[in-house]
């Protein structure tokens, strides 16, 4: 059960809950609006430390996240970049196309890190999302601190409209 409060409490950081929607045994009736707030945002504080999982956002909010000031990080193939992006994009590849396959960029947290603090803000996308996820959990376990991955990443980007160079 305390599982299952934990996840709750930290899928919200920020929303305002009604008590009496949550059963009592999911939600203390002695716990107000600032317990939840501090149990949310330290229940994030530990999945981040404990599992290194990234937070992963839908592209809107990405691009909100952009307009705020983050950095976008595309880790598509150099090919994919220069084919279109997000504008202000700066990338690293994750993977580059080795014959019919695909390889790992060894130097990914070495570039990463010559481009960017470990406290930048940082959103992570890749083509669709699947690479960019274990591109920010690499990123999470060497020590940067601010990594948001782009949910569907650039193909999710694209068919929201948002723009492109």
């Amino acid at each position: 059960m305390e599982a299952t409060a934990t996840a709750f409490l930290s899928s919200a950081p920020r929303l305002m809950v009604s008590t009496t929607s949550i059963p009592p045994l999911l939600f203390p009736q002695n716990l107000n609006h600032r317990s939840l707030i501090f149990c949310s945002r330290a229940s994030l504080r530990g999945n981040l430390e404990v599992t290194g999982v990234p937070t992963s956002v839908p592209v809107r909010v990405a691009h909100e996240l952009l307009l705020a000031g983050h950095h976008y990080l595309d880790i598509r193939t150099p090919e994919e970049f220069s084919e279109e992006h997000a504008d202000g994009a700066i990338n690293i590849p994750y993977m580059y196309r080795v014959g019919s396959g695909m390889t790992k960029n060894l130097k990914f947290v070495e570039e990463v890190s010559s481009h960017f603090r470990k406290h930048d803000e940082i959103i992570v996308g890749g083509k669709s999302g699947k690479s960019s996820i274990i591109a920010a959990t690499d990123l999470l376990a060497v020590g940067f601190t601010a990594i948001t991955d782009i949910a569907g990443g650039y193909d999710a980007w694209t068919h929201n409209g948002l723009p492109t160079e």
